[in-house]
């Protein structure tokens, strides 16, 4: 509508100029000769021949310039100066002449001044004044056009460009900006629709995505654990079975378990990149189930647990469980000895000291055990990824705790630090 306001008033400006052009042009038109003035005018020069003056010719109709001569080319009067220079001139600006008589004998000569060329001159200044305005009046209303065309047309179609070169790029979180005065406000607005639908499926991809990695990365966790029992188990069965078929069928299982855990071992792989989008949620918990999680990995009753203070631990059991059992498991694994559970509360948080009776660790070593695949010079002979506790760390310092390691003179303390509620 306001686009064609705008042609409506270019056009109307442009017809107003024109129609005043025309009118200038026929207001300008040429004085003609008026013959009664003239007679008038020679009339009276007649009648005060050799007494002229200005106030003779007061009241004359003529309004063209002109000049009153003698015989000898002298004037006598005119009404202004410069006019008349010789009969030369005059006739080469197709000036009027009329004789002008006294008692029969032509005295002298009545010369009208032909103005074509100076109103013609005056003509054209007035036109071309009357063009420029008409042309600066266009170019302002064509400035403020192209403003208008600008702001309602070009600016949104470049939002729209930079939206769709957001879009391409993956960036579906800023929103297409939709002015009042838009014209393409459904079609801008069906944009904005299309990007929130898009960004609303690749929300949901993407937690389908991680919901799948971290089933994929609990599960290979998971699973480690029940290998290693029943690699364990089997190991003990190996060293106990007399009966050679016995020994067969253990060594068969052990084989199968092996090869089960390095294909967890390949499958955690996969997955151990994703492992900061698993989900750990914080609950308030009863220190009192600690002892069963320990207890849950007790294979061989070589774990010791003293008392455990009554309190509220704020943790994740499932987490807090996973932790367990890959420190338990490492113990069993390079120190091969009892384990000693002890524990205190100290400064707001539940202190774990788990403790083995191995050879530990050197003390360049232990600053690089919580690093990603990192694996100690104890571990010939021994398989495992060096993951372990590069997990535990993760969810020990997202559940609001820690863990921290140190050598004993008679041992390895491994110590889990679980706020209180």
């Amino acid at each position: 509508m306001k686009m064609r306001w705008l042609i409506g008033i270019i056009l109307v400006v442009f017809t107003i100029g024109t129609v005043m052009a025309v009118v200038v042009i026929e207001n300008k038109e040429i004085d003609e000769v008026d013959v009664v003035a003239v007679n008038d005018v020679v009339k009276t020069a007649e009648d005060q021949w050799g007494q002229l003056d200005a106030y003779a010719f007061d009241g004359k109709d003529l309004q063209l310039p002109f000049v009153i001569i003698d015989q000898d080319e002298k004037v006598l009067y005119g009404t202004e100066d410069g006019l008349f220079t010789d009969f030369y001139q005059s006739i080469r600006n197709r000036d009027t002449i009329v004789d002008i008589q006294k008692d029969g004998d032509t005295v002298g000569k009545l010369v009208i001044h032909n103005n074509e060329k100076e109103a013609v001159t005056e003509l054209k200044k007035e036109l071309l004044i009357l063009v420029l305005t008409i042309l600066a009046s266009l170019l302002v209303l064509t400035v403020f056009y192209l403003i208008f065309l600008n702001r309602t047309l070009l600016k949104p179609f470049r939002e729209l460009q930079t939206f769709a070169s957001q879009v391409a790029r993956g960036n579906l979180d800023v929103p297409l900006k939709m002015g009042r005065d838009n014209y393409f406000g459904a079609f801008t607005e069906s944009f904005d629709l299309m990007r929130e639908e898009l960004s609303a499926s690749k929300q949901r991809e993407y937690e389908s995505n991680r919901s799948k990695k971290e089933l994929v990365a609990t599960l290979s966790h998971d699973i480690k654990t029940p290998v290693a029992s029943i690699k364990a188990i089997t190991e003990l069965m190996l060293v106990q079975a007399k009966d050679e078929k016995a020994v067969k069928h253990a060594g068969t299982i052990h084989g199968k378990a092996e090869q089960i855990d390095c294909l967890v071992t390949d499958l955690f792989h996969a997955t151990l990149e994703e492992l900061e989008q698993l989900k750990i949620t914080v609950t308030d918990m009863p220190s009192t189930e600690l002892r069963g999680m320990i207890e849950s990995a007790n294979l061989d009753d070589r774990i010791k647990v003293n008392l455990i203070p009554a309190c509220i631990v704020r943790t994740d059991p499932s987490r807090i469980q996973q932790v367990l059992d890959n420190v338990i498991s490492n113990a069993y694994k390079y120190a091969g000895t009892n384990v000693l559970v002890d524990s205190s509360i100290d400064q707001g948080y539940l202190k774990l000291r788990i403790m083995d009776h191995g050879p530990g660790i050197s003390e360049d070593e232990r600053p690089l055990l919580f690093n990603k695949y990192y694996r100690g010079q104890n571990v010939e002979g021994k398989a495992g990824a060096g993951l372990g506790l590069y997990i535990s760390k993760y969810f020990m310092e997202n559940m609001g705790g820690g863990i921290d390691c140190h050598n004993r003179d008679d041992g390895f303390t491994v110590v889990l630090t679980i706020p209180l509620a």
